[in-house]
């Protein structure tokens, strides 16, 4: 497939056009002046299409829930009894550890925005999409963390469908952590329905 050729425009934006003439790529003196605009935003350039303010906010929130979910997760691989623990507590306890690397790749994301992570313990639970639900059983635990993994599957996908087009960085943050909380719900849908069935 051959790319039309990029002709210099002459508009005061600097934009290159293509020969259809719709607007393709900025000339390299004009991304110059623009990087040293504003340089104190760090990778917030003018380029960025989203409300920098909702985006973090949308992540302190995923934050909060992957913490929550961490702790849930955490709380289940040390109250997990009975003949099926032994299998079940070693996948909670997993679960809790990648919980916990979502939520600091989150706030390293909301850093690299200029926000700051709400690691507060105050309003944690609020802001949290999951609930904090400790179950009795073991596979009261199991369906809490499967009910709280399909919250989550369902927040990102949305999260994801909002930054489409507007920012690529975090859209592509939130998919690689939707693809392991995906896997958790599998996990747990397979552990669900096997105790069910015994």
């Amino acid at each position: 497939m051959t790319m039309p050729p990029l002709l210099r425009s002459s508009t005061p934006q600097g934009a290159l056009l293509t020969d259809t003439g719709k607007p393709s790529l900025t000339d390299v003196e004009t991304l110059r002046k623009r990087a040293r605009e504003h340089i104190t935003r760090g990778p917030v350039t003018e380029g960025y299409g989203a409300d920098v303010d909702a985006v973090v906010r949308l992540l302190n929130e995923a934050l909060a829930t992957e913490i929550i979910c961490s702790l849930r997760y955490r709380r289940h691989y040390f109250m997990a009894k009975g003949i099926h623990a032994e299998s079940v507590a070693p996948e909670f306890l997993e679960h809790a550890k990648q919980e916990q690397e979502h939520a600091d790749r989150i706030a390293e994301r909301i850093v690299q925005l200029g926000g700051g992570p709400d690691f507060s313990p105050n309003g944690l639970a609020a802001r949290s999409h999951a609930e904090y639900v400790e179950g009795t059983s073991l596979v009261d635990m199991i369906k809490e963390n499967l009910v709280a993994e399909r919250i989550a599957i369902e927040s990102y996908l949305e999260m994801i469908a909002y930054l489409e087009g507007r920012d690529p960085t975090t859209r592509r943050l939130l998919e690689e952590i939707l693809a392991i909380e995906e896997e958790h719900a599998d996990d747990l849908n397979s552990l669900f329905e096997g105790l069910q069935s015994k």
